[in-house]
């Protein structure tokens, strides 16, 4: 089930919803919807996720993670899931309070960063060193590709455990975190 931003503030006003933001933690940190909960994607807990509440609402930036994340934890059980239309871009666009802190770079241009210099050093080698290195060029091409038709991203799952895009200090003594 998918809830646009203005019927999501209204059910907020009226039954019991809980908000979960399965972004990163520096994703998170930057900007998120007041009393949601971070639960990155790659460590969702369904034992957090209880018909405790009327509706659970999974959050991230557009939409897509949160119905990944949505079908994971359907399949482990939880009921009562919603995705949250378009994400917090979707909320902002729509005029409802967000909180804001520090900014960072976006896991969405840190897999661009990182293919766009992969591909460019593999070229730079293969030019000077060794023609084989032109493969690990063809390599990231091929994932990039993969990743725009099934909407999975490898290097992204991977740079979303790097240390920088970890939860912060700050973040945890304002929010309920598990390790």
């Amino acid at each position: 089930m998918k809830i646009n931003p203005k019927d999501l503030q209204e059910k907020i006003a009226q039954s019991d919803v809980k908000l979960f933001d399965v972004r990163t933690p520096m994703e998170f940190e930057e900007v998120h919807i007041e009393g949601s909960e971070l639960m990155p994607l790659n460590r969702l807990e369904p034992g957090k996720v209880t018909s405790n509440h009327d509706l659970c609402v999974m959050i991230c930036g557009t939409g897509k993670r949160a119905e990944q994340a949505r079908q994971q934890l359907e399949s482990a059980g939880c009921k009562s899931l919603a995705v949250l239309e378009g994400g917090v871009t979707a909320w902002e666009q729509a005029g409802l309070p967000v909180k804001r802190g520090k900014a960072g770079i976006s896991l969405e241009r840190q897999v661009r960063i990182a293919a766009g210099l992969i591909v460019l050093l593999s070229v730079i080698l293969g030019t000077w060193l060794n023609p084989g290195f032109y493969g690990v060029a063809a390599f990231v091409g091929a994932g990039l590709t993969f990743a725009g038709i099934t909407d999975w991203c490898g290097m992204g799952m991977l740079l979303a455990k790097a240390p920088w895009n970890q939860r912060t200090s700050s973040t945890c003594e304002k929010q309920s975190c598990s390790p």
